[in-house]
């Protein structure tokens, strides 16, 4: 037997193969780094100023260095439960919205639901992916909440898988789609909303430029993901995840043979389809009329789990069964997301984080006029690693960096063009994104097979994002 083999047979990596970390390694030693920082940068501070619709941003003027408070070691051992902590609404939404779909599963609905569409579509399945792409993407740069991808993937994955794609189309189609609306923000109020609050500009102006982004990050997802599944379809080998035993059991779970018959819903099921579709009229309402986030979802989610098993005629028992076996199918992806979020505690804990936030506005202004624009893109993509939510970057950025165009040449719509790019494009890209990482568990596709995915994209995105940005600058864009 030769050395390679048996270094194979060992779980040992043949030659010099480059094996990536898990995900926890590699936050961990993020979180190690942001440890480490609190030593070497100086602490400092902002004063902090309500706006007159009560959200809290710094006072771009008010910037002191202050005593350093450097992170010991039991700092940094309770970072990630700290971590769990802050990141509790999301931790305890990805447990809920698991549970709630493996109850939904044990009633059989998803299964048939699955076989009809499966047939409907089986001569035009592609088709499938450009009609939810461009769907959720209106839907998110209208409302602008990415995290409605966690709402959707369990709902497509298995109709995804049934049509003879992969668990990678499916959080394709919901993440890209949502990230594409969210960034280009046509009316999102999360994004282009508040970032043009915070730069005192008309909200909302500068649309036609904004509509003509999302027409252009629209389209090349599409295009995209439609390439990617059409070459699963032809060879299911060609997937990301087709060596994973997860992805076994959801083909031979959701896949049905030629020459089975049709599935039908029983009385009671279809009863059961019609209690789902009327508690997403009330998830639709609750959103867009009531503004409810993930803890009026995630009750939302319980009852309906309740209810729809009762329904279906699933014992209480069995309703508690399927709560559990959903919380265990997404525990990783639930941990990882408070795991990330230590990086970030870290920081706040030594205060350098207004350090940091001093330092970006700094670092553009040292850019040559004719790129600052480009250098506010740069900066906002770089600083979303530790702040990924899309207004808690706006209210900490976006006052530094409005003022700071006026000095460098750059217009403040320009400005919120660059947070806005900035923030959206990495939030599907950065373990440090909490949604991302729950979607990601939720479709059972880990993070370092998402990056061997989504990064000819992101390049892709990216280039686009330069393109409009240097468009902006050159003709001084106001809206």
């Amino acid at each position: 037997m030769s050395t390679e083999n048996a270094n194979v047979l060992q779980g040992e990596a043949p030659g010099r193969r480059f094996v990536m970390p898990d995900i926890y390694v590699i936050l961990f030693v993020f979180t190690g780094i942001a440890a480490l920082l609190t030593h070497v940068v100086p602490a400092g501070l902002f004063d902090r100023v309500e706006l007159p619709n009560g959200r809290v941003a710094i006072n771009p003027d008010s910037f002191r260095f202050i005593e350093s408070t450097p992170v010991g070691i039991v700092d940094f051992m309770t970072a990630i439960p700290m971590g769990l902590a802050d990141a509790s609404l999301v931790v305890f939404f990805t447990f809920i919205i698991g549970g709630m779909f493996m109850v939904i599963h044990k009633t059989g609905v998803i299964e048939v639901a699955v076989d009809k569409l499966t047939r409907r579509f089986a001569e035009r399945s592609i088709l499938i992916i450009p009609v939810l792409m461009v769907t959720f993407s209106v839907i998110a740069t209208l409302i602008g909440t990415q995290e409605l991808a966690l709402v959707y993937v369990p709902v497509i994955l298995p109709l995804m898988i049934a049509l003879g794609f992969d668990s990678v189309t499916a959080a394709a189609v919901a993440l890209l789609a949502t990230t594409a609306g969210f960034t280009s923000g046509v009316l999102n109020p999360i994004n282009t909303g508040l970032g043009q609050t915070i730069a005192q500009i008309p909200v909302f102006s500068g649309i036609g430029l904004r509509a003509l982004l999302f027409i252009c990050l629209t389209g090349a997802a599409v295009l995209y993901v439609v390439r990617y599944a059409a070459r699963v379809r032809a060879t299911p080998d060609a997937s990301l995840v087709a060596d994973t035993p997860a992805e076994a059991e959801k083909r031979k779970l959701y896949r049905h043979a030629a020459d089975e018959g049709a599935l039908a819903f029983t009385a009671r099921q279809k009863l059961a389809g019609l209690t789902i579709l009327g508690f997403f009229v009330i998830l639709v309402w609750g959103v867009l009329d009531q503004k409810w986030f993930m803890m009026e979802m995630s009750g939302l989610f319980i009852v309906m789990g309740i209810t729809v098993g009762l329904v279906a005629g699933l014992t209480t028992q069995q309703i508690c069964n399927g709560f559990n076996e959903g919380f265990r199918d997404v525990l990783v992806g639930a941990m990882i997301v408070g795991v990330a979020r230590a990086v970030a505690v870290m920081l706040e804990q030594g205060q350098v984080m207004d350090t940091l936030v001093h330092g970006l506005g700094e670092l553009v202004g040292g850019f040559p006029p004719h790129v600052s624009a480009v250098g506010m893109f740069i900066a906002q993509l770089g600083f979303n690693f530790v702040i990924p939510s899309g207004s808690g970057q706006a209210l900490v950025t976006m006052p530094i960096m409005a003022p700071l165009s006026d000095l460098i040449g750059v217009t403040r719509q320009s400005a919120v063009l660059a947070y806005q790019l900035g923030d959206g494009l990495s939030n599907i890209f950065y373990p440090t994104s909490g949604y991302f990482m729950a979607t990601l568990a939720l479709a059972g596709v880990t993070w370092d097979r998402w990056v061997r995915f989504f990064l000819p994209l992101f390049i892709l995105w990216c280039s686009i994002a330069l393109g409009f940005l240097i468009y902006a600058q050159a003709t001084q864009w106001t809206g």
